[in-house]
């Protein structure tokens, strides 16, 4: 099962900039979680950059760093992938962009989705996986309306061939549902991020790893 630790400065306090995220993105490619999506929107290029190479040089070499929304950060700081959004550039734009030649083999280029229509149309256009959700109720994504349950989840799983990663309101309890829908993993803020320590985060993360990962 893919895991995927998506970050959020701000809910670590009003005050706290993007340098009290290092701690937290180390910690989790510590801790074994395969993909962290730094995921601070509204911080400016020059200081998303240098967060994004800091971010890398601190997780080991099997934990991918993805940029949220800045495919050109994303390039600049050597990440693995950037993940869009509905005010991205269009996927299929960057995906031919980045399969011309302008970026490494592997770089992915993910899309966060929130209908079935919108996980097949990602998948035509070339995107690399999909996150699907939000799956369950989570302050994070209100503005993407109601949860769309485990059944709508199964169904985008088995609509397209990419991954689909779960999103919204997954923790422990339910990460395995998700995993029975037929997710290929799931991602997460809080999950990951709340965790006390890193010994802490290495349990979650070894209890997450027992769970088989959708197709």
């Amino acid at each position: 099962m893919l895991l995927c630790y998506v970050t959020d400065r701000k809910l670590l306090g009003p005050s706290r900039g993007s340098d009290a995220l290092l701690p937290l993105i180390a910690r989790a490619g510590g801790a074994g979680v395969d993909w962290i999506q730094i995921r601070e929107k509204d911080l400016p290029a020059r200081e998303l950059l240098e967060l994004a190479r800091r971010a890398i040089a601190a997780v080991p070499g099997t934990t991918s760093v993805l940029i949220n929304d800045r495919l050109d950060v994303a390039l600049a700081s050597g990440a693995a992938g950037v993940h869009l959004g509905a005010a991205s550039i269009p996927v299929a734009e960057a995906a031919r962009w980045c399969r011309a030649g302008n970026a490494p083999a592997n770089f992915q280029v993910g899309v966060s989705c929130h209908t079935l229509r919108e996980a097949s149309e990602a998948e035509r256009a070339g995107a690399s996986y999909v996150f699907f959700g939000p799956v369950y109720e989570t302050p994070a994504k209100m503005q993407f309306g109601p949860p769309q349950g485990i059944t709508r989840l199964a169904e985008a799983c088995q609509s397209v061939r990419i991954p689909v990663l779960a999103i919204g309101g997954i923790n422990e309890d339910n990460a395995g549902t998700c995993s029975e829908a037929g997710a290929a993993g799931i991602a997460a803020i809080r999950l990951f991020q709340e965790a006390k320590d890193v010994a802490a985060l290495s349990r979650i993360v070894a209890r997450l790893r027992k769970l088989p990962a959708g197709e």
